[in-house]
């Protein structure tokens, strides 16, 4: 399974970044991210951890993949993602610079600290009815790997 997340540079100069998630070139949902800071998963680690300011930076462009296996101990105590997913949201895999990156519910750039929100971008600078869009996407994600199917994402800008 390909996800795609297409980064739009006219958030580029804000506090945070709004992208468009697309699985297998079909539109899914917009994303928002924490700001952006021009780093790539060409650089070298020692390069992003020198620009990067924790809990505000986007991660780096690049592709990677994603597991649901691991349970996040931070989510799996909320309500909603403990009967959604049993606290496995999705993981990104080897992200330079950053640990446990994930994809989750979430409003505005306070709900993340180097995360993928998903949700619709229908207010500036912020997401709605993110519940319904993370449901679309995971799902989706849940029924490649029940087909044994990697997911991975492409994060561009």
């Amino acid at each position: 399974m390909e996800i795609t997340l297409k980064r739009c540079k006219s958030t580029f100069d804000k506090d945070y970044v709004i992208g468009h998630i697309f699985v297998d070139q079909k539109y899914i949902c917009d994303s928002l991210e924490d700001k952006w800071r021009n780093l790539s998963d060409d650089m070298s680690e020692k390069e992003v951890k020198k620009i990067k300011a924790k809990g505000q930076t986007c991660i780096p462009r690049g592709r990677y993949k994603i597991t649901l296996n691991v349970i996040s101990p931070k989510f799996y105590q909320k309500a909603y993602y403990k009967a959604f997913c049993g606290g496995k949201l999705p993981r990104l895999i080897d992200v330079k610079g950053y640990s446990g990156v994930l994809v989750h519910c979430g409003n505005d750039a306070s709900h993340t600290e180097g995360c993928v929100l998903c949700g619709f971008n229908r207010i500036k600078g912020r997401l709605v009815d993110s519940k319904t869009a993370f449901e679309r996407l995971y799902t989706k994600m849940k029924r490649a790997q029940k087909d044994n199917e990697e997911i991975w994402i492409d994060i561009q800008e």
